[in-house]
Protein backbone atom coordinates (compact mmCIF):
# COMPACT_ATOMS: atom_id res chain seq x y z
CA UNK A 1 0.00 0.00 0.00
CA UNK A 2 2.42 2.66 1.33
CA UNK A 3 4.92 3.91 -1.63
CA UNK A 4 5.67 7.98 -1.77
CA UNK A 5 4.66 8.24 -5.67
CA UNK A 6 2.38 10.67 -7.25
CA UNK A 7 -1.19 11.32 -5.72
CA UNK A 8 -3.53 11.25 -8.56
CA UNK A 9 -4.72 15.48 -7.93
CA UNK A 10 -2.23 17.87 -7.12
CA UNK A 11 -2.36 18.54 -3.39
CA UNK A 12 -0.53 21.69 -4.33
CA UNK A 13 -3.41 23.56 -5.60
CA UNK A 14 -4.70 23.11 -1.96
CA UNK A 15 -1.74 25.62 -0.84
CA UNK A 16 -3.87 28.98 -2.38
CA UNK A 17 -6.74 28.07 -0.24
CA UNK A 18 -5.75 27.08 2.78
CA UNK A 19 -6.89 30.48 4.44
CA UNK A 20 -10.16 28.85 3.35
CA UNK A 21 -9.83 26.00 6.46
CA UNK A 22 -10.65 28.52 8.67
CA UNK A 23 -14.21 28.54 7.02
CA UNK A 24 -14.59 24.88 8.57
CA UNK A 25 -14.92 26.91 11.74
CA UNK A 26 -18.47 27.63 10.79
CA UNK A 27 -19.33 24.92 8.52
CA UNK A 28 -17.70 21.90 10.55
CA UNK A 29 -22.08 22.24 12.41
CA UNK A 30 -23.52 21.20 8.46
CA UNK A 31 -21.12 18.47 8.68
CA UNK A 32 -23.45 15.30 9.19
CA UNK A 33 -23.11 11.49 7.75
CA UNK A 34 -24.70 8.30 8.37
CA UNK A 35 -22.20 6.25 7.18
CA UNK A 36 -21.13 3.98 9.68
CA UNK A 37 -17.13 2.88 11.09
CA UNK A 38 -16.44 -1.09 9.92
CA UNK A 39 -15.83 -3.40 12.53
CA UNK A 40 -12.23 -3.81 11.32
CA UNK A 41 -11.75 -0.15 13.78
CA UNK A 42 -13.84 -1.98 16.79
CA UNK A 43 -10.14 -2.09 18.29
CA UNK A 44 -8.65 -0.13 20.89
CA UNK A 45 -6.83 2.95 19.52
CA UNK A 46 -4.18 3.69 18.43
CA UNK A 47 -4.07 1.07 15.85
CA UNK A 48 -0.32 0.53 15.02
CA UNK A 49 0.60 -1.41 12.20
CA UNK A 50 4.26 -2.69 10.83
CA UNK A 51 4.87 -1.38 7.86
CA UNK A 52 5.79 -4.21 5.08
CA UNK A 53 6.02 -6.19 8.55
CA UNK A 54 8.79 -3.23 9.40
CA UNK A 55 11.14 -3.15 6.59
CA UNK A 56 13.71 -1.02 8.82
CA UNK A 57 14.67 -3.71 10.69
CA UNK A 58 13.90 -7.24 8.93
CA UNK A 59 13.62 -7.92 5.31
CA UNK A 60 10.44 -6.53 4.02
CA UNK A 61 6.93 -8.79 3.90
CA UNK A 62 8.72 -12.00 5.04
CA UNK A 63 7.94 -14.29 8.18
CA UNK A 64 10.67 -12.51 9.71
CA UNK A 65 9.28 -9.20 9.37
CA UNK A 66 6.01 -10.29 10.81
CA UNK A 67 7.28 -12.35 13.63
CA UNK A 68 9.09 -9.06 14.77
CA UNK A 69 6.08 -7.27 15.01
CA UNK A 70 4.07 -9.88 16.61
CA UNK A 71 7.24 -9.88 19.25
CA UNK A 72 6.88 -6.28 19.80
CA UNK A 73 3.33 -6.53 20.26
CA UNK A 74 1.80 -4.27 17.29
CA UNK A 75 -1.43 -4.28 16.20
CA UNK A 76 -1.12 -5.69 13.11
CA UNK A 77 0.68 -4.98 9.67
CA UNK A 78 0.85 -2.91 6.67
CA UNK A 79 1.20 -5.01 3.40
CA UNK A 80 0.85 -5.15 -0.41
CA UNK A 81 -0.35 -8.08 -3.12
CA UNK A 82 0.32 -9.19 -6.35
CA UNK A 83 -0.69 -11.49 -8.36
CA UNK A 84 1.53 -14.45 -9.97
CA UNK A 85 1.54 -15.96 -13.27
CA UNK A 86 -0.49 -18.69 -12.14
CA UNK A 87 -3.13 -16.37 -10.83
CA UNK A 88 -1.83 -16.66 -6.76
CA UNK A 89 -1.78 -13.93 -4.83
CA UNK A 90 1.49 -13.13 -2.89
CA UNK A 91 2.71 -10.40 -0.05
CA UNK A 92 4.67 -8.00 -2.38
CA UNK A 93 5.22 -4.64 -2.93
CA UNK A 94 7.25 -4.53 -6.54
CA UNK A 95 6.48 -5.16 -9.48
CA UNK A 96 9.57 -6.91 -10.33
CA UNK A 97 11.48 -9.34 -7.64
CA UNK A 98 14.81 -7.45 -8.61
CA UNK A 99 15.14 -5.47 -5.69
CA UNK A 100 14.53 -7.20 -2.57
CA UNK A 101 15.45 -10.97 -3.63
CA UNK A 102 17.83 -12.50 -5.98
CA UNK A 103 15.62 -13.02 -8.65
CA UNK A 104 15.16 -10.79 -11.56
CA UNK A 105 11.53 -10.02 -13.61
CA UNK A 106 7.80 -9.41 -13.10
CA UNK A 107 6.51 -10.44 -10.76
CA UNK A 108 3.43 -11.50 -12.69
CA UNK A 109 5.84 -13.63 -15.11
CA UNK A 110 6.41 -16.06 -12.52
CA UNK A 111 4.59 -18.62 -10.77
CA UNK A 112 3.99 -19.25 -6.76
CA UNK A 113 6.65 -22.27 -7.09
CA UNK A 114 9.38 -19.97 -8.69
CA UNK A 115 8.77 -17.12 -6.42
CA UNK A 116 8.97 -19.71 -3.29
CA UNK A 117 12.57 -20.67 -4.62
CA UNK A 118 13.64 -17.19 -3.95
CA UNK A 119 15.78 -15.41 -1.22
CA UNK A 120 13.37 -12.72 -0.13
CA UNK A 121 16.49 -11.86 2.40
CA UNK A 122 18.96 -11.20 0.07
CA UNK A 123 19.70 -7.70 -0.64
CA UNK A 124 18.73 -6.20 3.24
CA UNK A 125 21.77 -4.64 5.03
CA UNK A 126 21.79 -3.67 9.00
CA UNK A 127 22.88 -0.84 10.41
CA UNK A 128 26.68 -2.12 9.68
CA UNK A 129 26.04 -3.12 5.97
CA UNK A 130 25.37 -7.14 6.58
CA UNK A 131 23.50 -9.02 4.60
CA UNK A 132 22.67 -11.15 8.12
CA UNK A 133 19.08 -12.77 6.85
CA UNK A 134 20.38 -14.05 3.39
CA UNK A 135 19.65 -17.68 2.94
CA UNK A 136 17.08 -17.59 6.23
CA UNK A 137 14.57 -20.04 5.67
CA UNK A 138 11.77 -17.14 6.86
CA UNK A 139 13.35 -15.08 3.79
CA UNK A 140 10.86 -16.63 1.85
CA UNK A 141 7.62 -14.63 0.06
CA UNK A 142 4.61 -15.65 1.48
CA UNK A 143 1.10 -16.05 -0.03
CA UNK A 144 -1.85 -13.58 1.02
CA UNK A 145 -4.06 -17.17 2.13
CA UNK A 146 -0.61 -17.90 3.95
CA UNK A 147 -0.18 -14.17 5.94
CA UNK A 148 -3.86 -14.48 6.75
CA UNK A 149 -3.37 -18.16 8.26
CA UNK A 150 0.02 -17.87 10.17
CA UNK A 151 -1.75 -14.57 12.61
CA UNK A 152 -5.21 -15.03 12.66
CA UNK A 153 -5.13 -12.63 15.77
CA UNK A 154 -3.63 -9.55 13.76
CA UNK A 155 -5.23 -6.78 11.71
CA UNK A 156 -3.90 -7.10 7.98
CA UNK A 157 -4.04 -3.86 5.77
CA UNK A 158 -3.41 -4.70 2.21
CA UNK A 159 -2.54 -2.87 -0.59
CA UNK A 160 -3.73 -4.01 -4.11
CA UNK A 161 -0.75 -3.21 -6.56
CA UNK A 162 -1.60 -4.52 -9.49
CA UNK A 163 -2.96 -1.30 -12.14
CA UNK A 164 -6.61 -1.81 -12.73
CA UNK A 165 -6.62 -1.59 -16.39
CA UNK A 166 -3.76 -4.79 -16.49
CA UNK A 167 -4.99 -8.46 -16.16
CA UNK A 168 -3.39 -9.14 -12.58
CA UNK A 169 -5.51 -6.06 -11.93
CA UNK A 170 -8.58 -7.29 -13.16
CA UNK A 171 -8.44 -10.64 -11.14
CA UNK A 172 -6.47 -9.83 -7.91
CA UNK A 173 -9.79 -8.58 -6.43
CA UNK A 174 -12.00 -11.27 -6.79
CA UNK A 175 -8.98 -13.91 -5.45
CA UNK A 176 -8.30 -11.33 -2.63
CA UNK A 177 -11.82 -11.58 -1.62
CA UNK A 178 -12.43 -15.61 -1.75
CA UNK A 179 -9.44 -15.85 0.51
CA UNK A 180 -10.74 -13.02 3.24
CA UNK A 181 -13.76 -15.12 3.11
CA UNK A 182 -11.94 -18.52 3.40
CA UNK A 183 -9.85 -17.49 6.54
CA UNK A 184 -12.52 -15.65 8.08
CA UNK A 185 -11.23 -12.59 8.01
CA UNK A 186 -13.73 -9.95 7.15
CA UNK A 187 -13.76 -7.81 9.84
CA UNK A 188 -9.78 -7.93 10.24
CA UNK A 189 -8.57 -7.09 7.19
CA UNK A 190 -8.18 -3.23 5.49
CA UNK A 191 -8.53 -3.29 1.67
CA UNK A 192 -7.12 -0.26 0.05
CA UNK A 193 -5.57 0.65 -3.47
CA UNK A 194 -3.58 3.80 -4.98
CA UNK A 195 -6.22 3.44 -7.86
CA UNK A 196 -9.99 4.35 -7.01
CA UNK A 197 -10.74 1.68 -9.91
CA UNK A 198 -9.60 -1.18 -7.84
CA UNK A 199 -11.19 0.23 -4.52
CA UNK A 200 -14.79 0.35 -6.53
CA UNK A 201 -13.83 -3.34 -8.06
CA UNK A 202 -13.57 -4.29 -4.34
CA UNK A 203 -16.58 -2.49 -3.36
CA UNK A 204 -18.97 -4.12 -5.91
CA UNK A 205 -17.24 -7.67 -4.98
CA UNK A 206 -17.65 -7.32 -1.38
CA UNK A 207 -20.87 -5.85 -0.72
CA UNK A 208 -19.82 -3.35 2.07
CA UNK A 209 -18.37 -6.85 4.02
CA UNK A 210 -14.84 -5.63 4.31
CA UNK A 211 -13.17 -2.41 5.33
CA UNK A 212 -12.04 -0.46 2.23
CA UNK A 213 -9.40 2.85 2.49
CA UNK A 214 -9.41 5.77 -0.04
CA UNK A 215 -7.57 5.78 -3.72
CA UNK A 216 -5.17 8.90 -3.90
CA UNK A 217 -7.58 10.62 -5.94
CA UNK A 218 -10.25 10.16 -2.87
CA UNK A 219 -8.54 11.67 -0.37
CA UNK A 220 -6.83 14.53 -2.40
CA UNK A 221 -9.94 15.29 -3.87
CA UNK A 222 -11.57 15.29 0.11
CA UNK A 223 -8.24 17.13 1.29
CA UNK A 224 -8.57 20.10 -1.31
CA UNK A 225 -12.32 20.61 -0.47
CA UNK A 226 -12.06 20.93 3.20
CA UNK A 227 -9.32 23.37 2.55
CA UNK A 228 -11.14 25.73 0.16
CA UNK A 229 -14.34 25.52 2.31
CA UNK A 230 -16.19 22.81 0.43
CA UNK A 231 -15.90 20.32 3.32
CA UNK A 232 -19.59 20.22 3.77
CA UNK A 233 -20.17 19.20 0.22
CA UNK A 234 -17.71 15.76 0.81
CA UNK A 235 -19.45 12.81 0.20
CA UNK A 236 -17.58 10.01 2.09
CA UNK A 237 -17.42 6.24 0.09
CA UNK A 238 -13.89 5.05 1.81
CA UNK A 239 -13.95 4.22 5.69
CA UNK A 240 -10.54 5.63 5.88
CA UNK A 241 -7.72 8.00 4.54
CA UNK A 242 -4.39 6.71 5.10
CA UNK A 243 -1.57 9.45 4.35
CA UNK A 244 1.62 10.48 4.40
CA UNK A 245 2.41 13.38 6.41
CA UNK A 246 2.80 16.06 3.93
CA UNK A 247 2.65 15.98 0.29
CA UNK A 248 5.43 18.69 -1.72
CA UNK A 249 5.42 19.89 1.36
CA UNK A 250 2.03 20.83 2.57
CA UNK A 251 0.99 19.17 5.78
CA UNK A 252 -1.59 16.86 6.05
CA UNK A 253 -1.82 16.44 9.84
CA UNK A 254 -3.57 19.60 11.31
CA UNK A 255 -6.01 18.98 13.62
CA UNK A 256 -9.19 20.18 11.93
CA UNK A 257 -7.71 17.82 9.05
CA UNK A 258 -7.99 15.22 11.42
CA UNK A 259 -11.00 16.40 13.13
CA UNK A 260 -12.91 16.67 10.04
CA UNK A 261 -12.41 13.46 8.81
CA UNK A 262 -13.50 12.39 12.32
CA UNK A 263 -16.58 14.23 11.62
CA UNK A 264 -17.66 12.41 8.98
CA UNK A 265 -16.47 8.78 10.34
CA UNK A 266 -13.37 8.52 7.70
CA UNK A 267 -10.49 6.68 10.33
CA UNK A 268 -7.31 9.27 10.22
CA UNK A 269 -4.46 6.95 9.08
CA UNK A 270 -0.56 7.82 8.56
CA UNK A 271 2.52 6.08 7.36
CA UNK A 272 6.18 6.79 7.54
CA UNK A 273 5.88 7.83 11.40
CA UNK A 274 8.63 6.62 12.71
CA UNK A 275 9.50 8.56 15.55
CA UNK A 276 7.62 7.87 18.78
CA UNK A 277 7.07 11.95 19.29
CA UNK A 278 5.57 11.89 15.99
CA UNK A 279 3.30 8.91 17.04
CA UNK A 280 2.57 10.77 19.85
CA UNK A 281 1.46 14.31 18.42
CA UNK A 282 -0.41 12.36 15.64
CA UNK A 283 -2.70 10.27 18.04
CA UNK A 284 -3.26 13.45 20.31
CA UNK A 285 -4.45 15.03 16.94
CA UNK A 286 -7.22 12.54 16.66
CA UNK A 287 -5.22 9.98 14.10
CA UNK A 288 -6.19 6.60 14.79
CA UNK A 289 -3.39 4.41 13.30
CA UNK A 290 -0.25 4.37 12.70
CA UNK A 291 2.00 2.91 10.41
CA UNK A 292 5.90 2.92 11.26
CA UNK A 293 9.07 0.96 9.42
CA UNK A 294 10.35 0.51 13.14
CA UNK A 295 8.33 -2.18 15.37
CA UNK A 296 10.36 -1.11 18.40
CA UNK A 297 9.35 2.56 18.11
CA UNK A 298 5.65 1.46 17.83
CA UNK A 299 6.27 -0.94 21.09
CA UNK A 300 7.79 2.25 23.08
CA UNK A 301 4.87 4.73 22.17
CA UNK A 302 2.24 1.84 23.18
CA UNK A 303 4.16 1.41 26.73
CA UNK A 304 4.54 4.60 26.72
CA UNK A 305 0.80 5.60 26.22
CA UNK A 306 -0.33 2.46 28.19
CA UNK A 307 1.82 3.58 31.53
CA UNK A 308 0.13 7.45 31.07
CA UNK A 309 -3.26 6.41 30.94
CA UNK A 310 -3.09 3.72 34.18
Amino acid sequence: MISKKRWALNLSLASAGLLGSLFFINKSKEVTTNKQIPKFFDGQAPYIFAHRGGMAVRPEQTQLAFDNAVAHGLDGFETDVRLTKDEELIVFHDATVDRTTNGSGKVSEHTLAELKRLDAGYHFTDINGAHPYRGHEHAKILTFDELLNMYPEKYINVDLKDAPNSYEGSVAPNKMYEIIVKNNAQHRVLVTSFHKAQNDRFRAISKNDVAIGASQQEVAEGFVKFNTGLGHTYQPVADTFQMPLKFKGIPLTSQRFIQWLNLLNIVPGYYGVNSTDLMSDLYAKGAHTLVTDRPDLGKQFKSTLMNTTK
